[in-house]
């Protein structure tokens, strides 16, 4: 039995506000795949960006090279292109070209039929107001998680 795969950026966020999510697959060589069923890869610092054939591209996402991969193995940090239905990416294309919206992964994981896949979400950039709110709200929970804890025992 295999361990699920489930690599999360939590900073997205916080950083961003989610308006739509979507999940993609990705397209990957033997190796890359190899690495995140081992659960090798990081989305932290990555982002999604349209190329000049409209293509929608993941940059930045980091695939450890695979231990066993010799001299076949891949780029860590090559960009790596997402699969959507063109619907999805015409809409995708015509949200991002709208001012403060972007593309960012949320979410890695390997679905019941073993691909990988890429949860995005168009995203809007918070402002620092936003970012205290966030983390007052978050201390507030904790707070009261810890109270009706005590309150309970």
């Amino acid at each position: 039995m295999q361990k699920t795969i489930n690599i999360q950026n939590k900073k997205a966020r916080f950083e961003f506000e989610i308006l739509d999510k979507y999940v993609a697959g990705i397209q990957l060589t033997g190796t890359e795949i190899k690495s995140i069923r081992q659960s090798k890869a990081r989305i932290t610092e990555s982002f999604c960006e349209f190329n000049e054939r409209g293509e929608l591209f993941v940059v930045n996402m980091y695939i450890e090279e695979y231990m066993y991969g010799n001299h076949y193995n891949h780029k860590p940090k090559s960009e790596r292109r997402l699969l959507l239905n063109k619907k999805e990416l015409k809409s995708l294309k015509k949200d991002v070209d709208q001012k403060g919206n972007t593309i960012v992964p949320l979410r890695l994981f390997i679905n019941d039929n073993g691909w990988a896949k890429l949860e995005i979400a168009l995203a809007k950039g918070k402002k620092i107001h936003d970012k205290r709110e966030t983390m007052k709200d978050r201390d507030n929970k904790r707070d009261l998680a810890r109270i009706k804890k005590n309150f309970n025992s």
